[in-house]
């Protein structure tokens, strides 16, 4: 007989600026914050297999980043700003939390835990820092650029400039995407780019002083077949952060499948419950 699935709440956590933040709660237990990455909100097929997964023993908060979904966005924007959304869904999920990031959310999971204490334990998956010669280029205003086309209207020029220079998808490819459906949702989480641009820093250098400075369980995961510089950026983090543990996933790529990640993310998180 197949479980049955643990029933969805959703509610708001109110930011330190006042920007509302909705969060969709499940599950029982110890809380289990989940953030995401860039082009994704709290309805990613992804995180929602991942909150479904850890539901049976921990209570899952999967919230919008400020941007996205149904999440306020306060201006100007500010790191610091995302920092303080997170507390807030960690206070609303009883004061202290795990947390699992993915990709440039698992860079901003890294950036939260070095300041909040409520931060119990961390998982990153694939945080795209650039530690060797084989990483994308991105130019130092990457940012900044992506704001003016958004602002100028081209928000299809900013979808297009950060998959083509962060993410590495051909450009043929991401002409071919254009007419995806898909490609409208990218469109309109297009502004929140530069936000991922901010968080990882110009060029996406290791945090190595973040890193060092996080002193609870942390685990870091990579894919088998992920880029080699991605790879070596999960490496290079894991043995920065003192204690960390660096495991790489047989048969994955940077979208890693639901199945795969599930089981470690309940191993690693039970164990240090």
């Amino acid at each position: 007989m197949a479980a049955i699935p643990a029933p969805i709440a959703t509610d708001t956590a109110t930011s330190a600026d006042g920007t509302s933040i909705v969060f969709d709660r499940t599950g029982t237990g110890p809380a289990l914050v989940l953030v995401h990455g860039a082009f994704t909100d709290r309805s990613h097929p992804l995180l929602h297999e991942v909150a479904r997964t850890q539901a049976p023993w921990f209570t899952v908060f999967d919230y919008d980043r400020r941007g996205r979904g149904a999440s306020g966005d306060t201006r100007p924007y500010a790191v610091q700003r995302e920092i303080e959304d997170l507390a807030a869904v960690i206070e609303a999920a009883g004061g202290t939390a795990m947390v699992f990031g993915g990709s440039s959310g698992a860079a901003l999971a890294l950036r939260a835990a070095a300041r909040l204490p409520a931060v119990t334990r961390l998982a990153l998956w694939e945080p795209p820092y650039h530690v060797g010669p084989g990483a994308p280029e991105l130019p130092h205003d990457f940012a900044s650029r992506l704001t003016a086309l958004v602002e100028g209207g081209a928000r299809g020029e900013a979808v297009e400039l950060f998959m083509v220079r962060a993410a590495e998808v051909p450009a043929d490819v991401v002409g071919a995407m254009r007419a995806d459906p898909s490609w409208r949702q990218m469109e309109a989480l297009a502004h929140t780019l530069a936000y991922e641009a901010e968080v990882m820093g110009p060029g996406n250098p290791l945090p190595v002083d973040t890193a060092t400075s996080i002193g609870r369980p942390v685990l870091v995961l990579n894919g088998q077949d992920s880029p080699a510089w991605m790879r070596d950026a999960g490496a290079a983090l894991a043995q920065a952060v003192p204690g960390a543990v660096h495991r790489t996933l047989s048969g994955q790529t940077h979208a890693v499948a639901p199945d795969a990640l599930a089981p470690e993310l309940l191993e690693f998180f039970a164990r240090h419950a």
